[in-house]
């Protein structure tokens, strides 16, 4: 990866139907954002971090906090969307890589970066995300997304059911719960942006599966970290006290 260049991206979209206004959310006296564009830019293998955003009043307040933005189209239907629209202004290069760095999860920690961009150094490699071990009770959550991987660690099925199913004859199985932190390489983003909704990702509400279905494999890199990721306003609390104690619930990253 040495003469590619590596662009961390975050959107940042004003609109929410749970939590309108969430990237400019306080925490700590800042906006959200602010948050997760210093985690980010700590990881030093990342040439530039960018945030990407629909409304007036996030990209003033990323002029005012020094964090490089650019204004994207408010009708993109999705993050993946306004990520390809940012790293064509930027004129992203066909081999760079770009990551997808999601912008309601302030206690992002760069070592997750890092271990995604690992996936890189296989040239064969287009598209990479990162995945954890979860727990039974964690695999019955529909809100948690859940994966399967081949022998080699690609990614076989993404699903909000609980898989693999057991009939309850199989003991110790490996719940693996995806984080949704994704790198491209450009030709592989561009492609999938001009590909249409797949059917299985329409049922699941679950954008990779447009890959999948397109025969686009995603590697999947194993990290012991996960992300809080905030969705509702009651979110803030708990990000704030995690980020006063200055360690987080996995009991590996430290703030």
């Amino acid at each position: 990866m040495e003469d590619k260049k590596i662009y961390g991206i975050i959107p940042a979209r004003y609109g929410s139907s749970r939590f309108p206004g969430k990237p400019l959310a306080k925490i700590l006296g800042k906006p959200m954002f602010v948050h997760v564009y210093e985690r980010a830019k700590q990881c030093k293998k990342i040439s530039e971090v960018i945030l990407a955003t629909d409304h007036e009043k996030i990209f003033e307040a990323a002029k005012k906090y020094n964090v490089p933005v650019v204004m994207t189209d408010p009708s993109h239907k999705s993050g993946t969307d306004r990520v390809f629209e940012a790293a064509s202004k930027l004129g992203v290069s066909e081999n760079d890589i770009v990551i997808n760095i999601q912008g309601d999860e302030p206690l992002l920690d760069p070592i997750m970066v890092e271990e995604l961009l690992e996936s890189f150094d296989e040239p064969n490699i287009k598209v990479a995300t990162l995945v954890r071990e979860i727990t039974p009770k964690e695999a019955l959550d529909p809100n948690v997304v859940k994966v399967v991987l081949d022998l080699k660690g690609f990614a076989l099925y993404f699903s909000r059911a609980p898989i693999p199913y057991s009939s309850g004859l199989v003991k110790g199985i490996r719940f693996l719960g995806h984080i949704g932190m994704y790198g491209y390489r450009y030709n592989a983003l561009k492609k999938f942006v001009m590909l249409p909704q797949s059917p299985l990702e329409k049922i699941e509400k679950l954008e990779q599966l447009r890959l999948l279905q397109n025969q686009i494999p995603i590697y999947c890199k194993f990290t012991r970290c996960f992300c809080l990721g905030v969705d509702t306003p009651e979110d803030l609390d708990k990000v704030e006290k995690i980020l006063t104690k200055g360690r987080c619930e996995c009991g590996h990253c430290w703030y």
